[in-house]
């Protein structure tokens, strides 16, 4: 399991390219017949990938968790949201089956003993991008659709970054701790997205690309409103977001990401907004 302390907003702001990347950029996310883990200091959110071809995978696969988390089984004091970026598949947790289509959701209460991956075809792989956050209650594993999803609409063609924001682990869809995770979806010829930006002091997010067109990427800035930095970034890869740094990108075209976020509360609108213009 990949470790990731949490970072200085002092500090950050003198990283080269190289140790920017090195911080706060997850690279590859999806490793065929296996479940990929990075632990973060910042609230201690757990980000997961795994990606069943062949064989089941178990999401204890690569955590040891006496070692890695101090518990005797990975979901003993933690929740845990999926959703699926590639084909058909099916998540089985604790004996209990889920069929998870492409951004279909799946949250996963704590104490939860068992999760398991499958793919239903090996020649188009499920992709469960997964995140996770401790836990002091356990709430009911719950499958969320597109279409059960609280849907938003915001932007417009004219600011470039018209946009449909699927909250599919939210409070207007079931009950967690404290994990969020959506999915937003640009409209074609959009590339800005979570713009005009903000920040939240009091909940830290992970961002992952996805749907971004070969031969293109997208630009993702983080950093203090006045310290901008950016860190290019290819299709399916994810970045940490502190909770002192801004977090919005602009692709070379338009793109989807998912979107999670854990912290002091579920709030969506708990934003502090920064005009584009006080921006440096």
């Amino acid at each position: 399991m990949d470790v990731r302390y949490g970072a200085n907003p002092k500090d950050a702001k003198h990283y080269d390219t190289d140790q920017l990347r090195n911080e706060f950029l997850i690279e590859q996310v999806f490793v065929p017949d296996d479940v990929t883990a990075i632990y973060s200091h910042i609230d201690r959110v757990l980000t997961l990938g795994a990606m069943p071809l062949t064989t089941t995978l178990d999401l204890q696969k690569n955590v040891d968790p006496e070692k890695d988390l101090g518990v005797s089984y990975f979901l003993e004091r933690r929740e845990l949201g999926i959703i699926n970026l590639g084909g058909p598949g099916t998540v089985i947790a604790d004996g209990h089956i889920y069929p998870l289509n492409r951004l279909n959701a799946l949250y996963i209460g704590k104490e939860t003993r068992e999760v398991l991956f499958k793919s239903d075809d090996p020649s188009e792989p499920a992709k469960y991008y997964m995140t996770s956050a401790p836990a002091h209650t356990k709430f009911e594993t719950k499958l969320i659709t597109l279409e059960t999803a609280n849907k938003v609409e915001l932007g417009s063609f004219e600011t470039s970054n018209k946009r449909v924001i699927y909250q599919l682990i939210h409070p207007a869809v079931l009950e967690t701790c404290q994990l969020s995770m959506g999915c937003t979806v640009l409209d074609t010829g959009c590339v800005w997205n979570s713009m005009p930006c903000h920040t939240h002091e009091r909940r830290m997010e992970v961002y992952l690309y996805f749907d971004v067109p070969k031969d293109n990427l997208v630009f993702h800035y983080m950093g203090q409103p006045q310290e901008l930095r950016s860190i290019a970034m290819q299709n399916e890869q994810a970045v940490i977001s502190p909770s002192w740094s801004v977090h919005f990108g602009c692709g070379t075209s338009n793109y989807s990401f998912i979107w999670a976020m854990a912290g002091e509360n579920r709030t969506f609108t708990d934003m502090d907004h920064i005009r584009v213009t006080d921006l440096r």
